[in-house]
């Protein structure tokens, strides 16, 4: 109790509290701008907050993340286009809702369920802290090694029916995480004698090139288009109490979210994806799902609104980020040399309370906003997607340029912002770039201290955490592959017949 106590007195400063409005109106007004997103919004931030105190800058972000999923409702029920990409789900049943003159309604279940779930999962993750600070000192460099290889092996298989592409994107992740000076000895690596390659792909480049500038890029070569929507009227408090005839389904839309996201590179939509399969089968109107079912709608809100917290405890126990966003806030940790893992939670404990309590204190602050602004966020999901571009454009080269005053990172940044676009229009996933980059650099940061005590392979699995996860690893790939000869021995019976 005392350190959770310590934990909010440092939250309790004006430049954290400053910092956490900023990041949690402005992660509202980005997800409700289509074709923005929070990935976009952090990647473009992140050189601003590494001149902030680390808990500054990581509330800012955490805002950003936490309640831009509130914000993508919005235009997913009004216009049926998502703000962010989870909220695609949200559509199915939200805009159908719109469409019989029931856009309150919709608006209120969505902002109930998202803020019952995203309170729900941090009381959870309280609770779950001191297992945590205790299993926590279990994970040496082998563990460590094998759980970041283990998200390796979830993000690719995560990707189901592209797991290939997601594989190689990856590799090629680890391969960009080997180019310049080799950590132990400084010898150079793939630098083919050029100096701009001897430090290797700065992290925040690479990101602001694939998320934030390919986005640009897209925006610019798309069509100009400038979404309209109604005004909303009536009282959306009353609206957000429909949301308490469903609490069963809140409850296990946040169960599904934090056993989702604590997963390494599963994530939101897989959990909405369970929520809402969990909502229709034990629903009594099963065939409203999809037409405008109100339980369609909260399962899915409450699902993806959910992940967010629960997706730092990899990140904070493990210092092994679960996907794209939670890589770039470990860079935060990173220049600030706060170093997430075993010992944050057994040196610095009040840090981590100090962060669940801005998760809680930024869905408080969310949910107030929304209810008060919804018909002043329908005017800017109004504006150009050419403007939104240039827009994006100009701070990324800005953020990119002021991290070292290089043109040559900005040169680097446009290839990966290339890169991007290709992806995107390949609908090819750009995010095992990113983990494979980062976990690739903790896989070989920690193989070769765990390797310095083991004389025949079966050493590494000596601990039972390291047996555990080799296990795990081992399921997951012959799981895998088993069902690929699944697929692959059906759709030769189905030529055959």
């Amino acid at each position: 109790m005392d350190m959770l106590l310590s934990g909010i007195g440092m939250l309790m400063h004006l430049d954290v509290l400053l910092a956490l409005l900023i990041g949690s109106v402005g992660g509202v007004i980005i997800g409700a701008i289509p074709g923005v997103g929070p990935a976009v919004a952090i990647a473009i931030l992140l050189p601003a907050t590494f001149a902030l105190p680390p808990l500054v800058g990581l509330v800012m972000l955490l805002g950003i993340y936490g309640s831009s999923m509130f914000g993508g409702a919005l235009p997913a029920i009004l216009i049926n286009t998502p703000g962010t990409a989870v909220n695609a789900l949200t559509t199915y049943d939200g805009h159908p809702m719109t469409k019989r003159g029931e856009a309150l309604k919709a608006l209120g279940l969505a902002y109930g369920a998202s803020f019952g779930s995203g309170i729900l999962s941090i009381l959870a993750l309280i609770l779950l802290s001191p297992v945590l600070a205790k299993v926590a000192p279990m994970f040496g460099s082998k563990e460590i090694f094998l759980a970041a290889l283990l998200g390796l092996v979830l993000v690719v298989i995560a990707h189901r029916g592209q797991a290939l592409a997601a594989g190689m994107l990856a590799g090629f992740g680890v391969f960009l995480g080997t180019v310049g000076l080799e950590p132990l000895k400084y010898t150079q690596r793939f630098t083919f004698d050029q100096p701009w390659l001897a430090s290797g792909f700065d992290l925040i480049v690479v990101v602001l090139g694939l998320f934030a500038l390919s986005q640009a890029f897209l925006l610019l070569s798309g069509p100009e288009d400038a979404p309209d929507a109604k005004p909303i009227k009536g009282s959306m408090a009353r609206a957000m109490g429909r949301t308490f005839r469903h609490k069963r389904l809140v409850a296990a839309g946040t169960g599904f979210g934090v056993l989702m996201g604590m997963i390494p590179g599963v994530g939101e939509f897989t959990a909405q994806f369970l929520s809402y399969t969990y909502a229709q089968k034990t629903s009594k109107t099963p065939d409203a799902f999809g037409n405008g079912s109100e339980e369609g709608l909260v399962a899915s809100e409450a699902a993806n609104n959910a992940v967010p917290a629960a997706a730092m405890i990899p990140l904070l126990a493990l210092g092994i980020p679960g996907e794209a966003l939670t890589a770039m806030m470990l860079s935060v940790f990173y220049v600030h040399n706060v170093i997430p893992g075993p010992q944050l939670f057994q040196g610095q404990i009040d840090f981590v309370y100090a962060l669940y309590a801005a998760m809680i204190l930024l869905n408080v602050i969310v949910v107030l906003f929304m209810m008060v602004s919804s018909n002043l966020l329908l005017k800017i999901i109004r504006i150009p997607t050419r403007f939104l571009g240039v827009m994006i454009l100009t701070l990324s080269f800005v953020g990119v340029y002021s991290l070292r005053n290089s043109i040559t990172d900005c040169i680097i940044a446009a290839v990966f912002g290339w890169i991007g676009l290709i992806l995107k229009r390949q609908d090819l996933p750009p995010v095992p770039i990113i983990l494979g980059l980062v976990l690739g650099g903790i896989m070989e940061t920690k193989f070769r201290p765990a390797m310095a005590r083991v004389e025949v392979f079966a050493d590494f699995f000596q601990r039972p955490v390291a047996a555990f996860l080799g296990l795990a690893i081992l399921a997951l790939v012959v799981g895998h592959l088993a069902s690929l000869r699944r697929q692959a021995l059906e759709r030769a019976d189905e030529a055959e017949a």
